[in-house]
């Protein structure tokens, strides 16, 4: 039967169409749970670093020319060809959230607020305990000024990671903002 399976995903990819992306749930899960009990940010920088590893892992060769393509250009603050990557990867693999996810981060880079808002939640929808989308939307919430949903937000992303940088951002809200 897997046989049956890999030869259709890899008859899908051959004809234009992105395949599922990875089931990455059950190691995002174990990874969480070692990441709440890490005994330090050192130790929780690594276990960040096989997170990341987990959904930068694209659902084929196309996706991952497409995402690594653009993180490249990102990198050095090529926005223009960083975007018209995460774009292509977003077509061609809608249900890839790390797609979204990046293309948010270029929209973040941009001030473009809105439009890195509008990714990070089609992100999280892909990937709900995608912690560094569920980050990023906080960053980006503070950025439109929307500092009480923002401060949630972060919440949720420290309830999963209490290790992350953003965690700076915290700070203790009356309860009239929440």
């Amino acid at each position: 039967m897997k046989h049956v399976i890999a030869a259709l995903c890899l008859a899908t990819s051959a004809h234009g169409a992105c395949p599922p992306p990875p089931d990455i749930a059950a190691e995002e899960a174990r990874l969480l749970a070692e990441v709440r009990v890490a005994p330090n940010e050192r130790a929780a920088r690594v276990i960040s670093d096989r997170m990341w590893a987990l959904w930068a892992k694209a659902p084929d060769a196309k996706a991952q020319d497409l995402l690594d393509r653009g993180m490249s250009a990102r990198r050095v603050a090529d926005y223009a060809t960083a975007w018209d990557a995460f774009d292509a990867l977003t077509r061609y693999c809608p249900d890839y959230a790390e797609g979204y996810n990046q293309r948010a981060f270029v929209a973040f880079l941009r001030q473009d607020y809105e439009a890195a808002l509008v990714d990070l939640d089609l992100a999280i929808a892909r990937s709900p305990n995608h912690v560094a989308a569920i980050a990023g939307k906080a960053l980006t919430l503070i950025g439109l000024k929307r500092d009480g949903e923002a401060q949630r937000v972060l919440r949720e992303a420290l309830a999963l990671n209490p290790w992350l940088a953003e965690r700076r951002y915290l700070r203790d809200l009356d309860e009239r903002e929440l």
